[in-house]
């Protein structure tokens, strides 16, 4: 079994004239990112690795979750290559994960998250919104291999 959390960044600020890989979170995202942290820290555990895409938004978002979670002193590995928008690069990249590992957190951006939950989960889901979080289990000893998972948990802002 393998399971993967995919988790959105939370809502960014446009407020300076910043490259979009540089741009961090507005106070709505820092507020709804904790919130949403809180409300998923019975789901995770150690067992988990993160990944995060190094945007800094992606980063600032897996850092609020972190500490919330309380594992603040748990590695966490940014890859530049997160930084996509396609759910075939981010396919990709999940598959990519080495077999020893069950359970990935990844915090990264939509169009992929979206794409990604709808090709894979089970349920349907029209947009992952910013500080979504997505709980997908693979019936799959390989991540190279996952398909057709079961979406396990749906988590919104709005229905907190």
């Amino acid at each position: 079994m393998k399971k993967l959390i995919l988790i959105r960044h939370a809502k960014s600020s446009w407020k300076y004239p910043l490259k979009d890989f540089d741009r961090p979170l507005n106070e709505i995202g820092i507020q709804k990112a904790t919130k949403m942290a809180l409300q998923t820290k019975s789901v995770v555990d150690d067992n988990f690795i993160i990944w995060s895409s190094s945007a800094k938004r992606a980063k600032d978002t897996c850092e609020i979750f972190m500490n919330n979670w309380e594992l603040k002193n748990k590695q966490v590995i940014f890859k530049d290559n997160l930084y996509v928008f396609t759910s075939n690069k981010l396919e990709e990249i999940v598959k990519s994960c080495q077999d020893n590992v069950n359970n990935l957190i990844l915090f990264g951006h939509n169009s992929a998250i979206t794409d990604f939950v709808n090709k894979f989960g089970s349920i349907f889901v029209e947009n992952v919104p910013t500080a979504g979080f997505v709980s997908i289990i693979f019936d799959s000893v390989s991540w190279a291999t996952i398909k057709n998972g079961v979406t396990d948990k749906i988590i919104f802002p709005r229905d907190i």
